[in-house]
């Protein structure tokens, strides 16, 4: 069974946290990105990991799950709190130094702790996201998603249908075209998450987060990295993945053909092989 421990982070933050398996060969943090809970962490990927004698943890970001939850609009952190997050998570659980695994946003906390505490990271996997400081080919999100977001300002968040459905479609539209669409399963993890949280509005306070990243250089990652991208990401396009993996010294690049910004559950045995073959190399 799954250990859960509540972490206590900068500002007040408390931060739900998740950990699966032995800590037998190390420890794995996996960090989701900008407005998801844990949960978007599928549960195959967390098995396969702890299987193979990691221990792994997961967590809710400030204002999602059941982490700290501010007021919508009432943000008072920054990447540097969100960065120390992971921080604070590592050292709750007694661990050193980690392998880092951040998807989206989670990526870009990764690289932000790697390079600023780079004696806490033994390798980095960045999962569908964009290099600190760098302007990649193709950057900004596609405009059918862009419209899609600006409709949230009509959002009634009251009403849960019409959460869930925005929600959903939100997830229909970062898919590839490898696939048809899994609604019924992206329903289930929206439902699971709407039930997580007192106010899923407040998870998009993850949009007006900023900080200075002033001399983040990924020239100057330490450690090895693995990029994986798919190659249709609507939302980072795969130029952020190119970038990344031209840039860090010691980086390798996993495309998925026709995927989107998502993990699918068939990919997800190839994902936790490289995951692994990483960290065990490491």
């Amino acid at each position: 069974m799954p250990t859960i421990r509540t972490v206590a982070s900068s500002k007040g933050a408390s931060l739900a946290t998740e950990a699966w398996g032995e800590l037998e060969k190390g420890t794995i943090l996996l960090v989701m990105g900008a407005t998801a809970s844990m949960l978007w962490w599928p549960d195959e990927l967390m098995k396969a990991l702890a299987d193979c004698g990691y221990q792994v943890i997961r967590f809710d970001h400030r204002d999602t799950g059941q982490s700290a939850t501010l007021l919508p609009g009432e943000i008072n952190y920054d990447l540097a709190d969100m960065s120390g997050d992971l921080i604070a998570i590592l050292d709750a659980y007694e661990v050193g130094s980690a392998h880092i695994v951040g998807m989206s946003l989670g990526g870009l906390l990764g690289q932000i702790v790697a390079l600023q505490h780079p004696e806490r990271v033994k390798s980095l996997t960045l999962i569908a996201s964009e290099p600190v400081n760098l302007a990649y080919e193709g950057e900004g999100i596609g405009p059918e998603f862009m419209a899609h977001f600006k409709a949230m300002a009509a959002l009634d968040w009251s009403n849960r249908k019409a959460v869930s459905d925005f929600l959903l479609r939100s997830a229909e539209l970062s898919a590839g075209s490898a696939v048809p669409f899994d609604a019924e399963g992206a329903r289930q993890r929206v439902e699971a998450g709407l039930g997580r949280t007192d106010s899923m509005a407040s998870a998009f306070n993850h949009g007006r987060i900023g900080g200075n990243l002033d001399g983040l250089d990924l020239a100057k990652l330490t450690q090895p990295v693995l990029v994986i991208h798919g190659s249709e990401d609507p939302i980072i396009p795969i130029g952020a993945g190119y970038k990344i993996a031209e840039t860090a010294p010691d980086a390798d690049l996993m495309v998925l053909d026709r995927r989107g910004h998502e993990i699918l559950e068939r990919d997800v045995p190839a994902i936790a092989a490289a995951i692994l073959a990483l960290a065990d190399g490491a």
